[in-house]
């Protein structure tokens, strides 16, 4: 495989957009588009950034005659399509979401598209171990690894973000006194 090149982010964009256009468009993303997942992040930028991950994977390790693209790509899109936003007040119903909203996500999955048992399972196990069942098939563990690696990198830069606007506002109170 000598002098094969890894794709470029922009490949990686064009081959999310041609098998998940139709997702990417659906009216329910509206709802993701407004919905917080991970800090500051939306669960509409979370699940483009996953399935562009679980391409990415997929390239790097050379994977491309052991999985269905198709199903890895809208598996990752459709895995937090739970169409909520977890953070918002609820008398408690969204208490277990990180236990039940894989369950959610596979049953409006297939209530607004037609999904097979590869995207359905990765939908439904993405989640795993916090779930139990892990996933039967490359493409579910794929989507668990991306989903896992997305939801690090945002909770932390979000975290790391918090830390260093409070850093420079009580650099600036100290400037501030300083002055005085």
């Amino acid at each position: 495989m000598k002098g094969e090149r890894m794709l470029s982010r922009e490949r990686i964009d064009a081959i999310v957009h041609h098998y998940g256009q139709d997702i990417l468009d659906h009216e329910h993303m509206e709802i993701e588009k407004r919905s917080l997942q991970h800090g500051d992040v939306t669960t509409y930028e979370h699940s483009l950034e996953v399935a562009r991950l679980s391409v990415a994977i997929a390239d790097r390790l050379r994977l491309w005659n052991h999985v269905n693209l198709r199903a890895l790509v809208r598996a990752a899109l459709l895995h937090d399509y739970f169409l909520y936003d977890w953070h918002d007040y609820d008398d408690g119903s969204h208490r277990l979401h990180g236990f039940r909203h894989p369950y959610a996500a596979e049953r409006n999955a297939r209530t607004d598209f037609e999904i097979d048992d590869v995207v359905a399972n990765s939908i439904r196990t993405h989640m795993f171990p916090l779930t139990p069942i892990p996933p039967k098939h490359l493409e579910g563990v794929i989507v668990n690894v991306a989903d896992t690696a997305s939801a690090i990198q945002e909770t932390l830069a979000s975290w790391m973000s918090r830390l260093l606007r409070r850093k420079r506002a009580d650099a600036a109170r100290k400037r501030q006194r300083r002055r005085r």
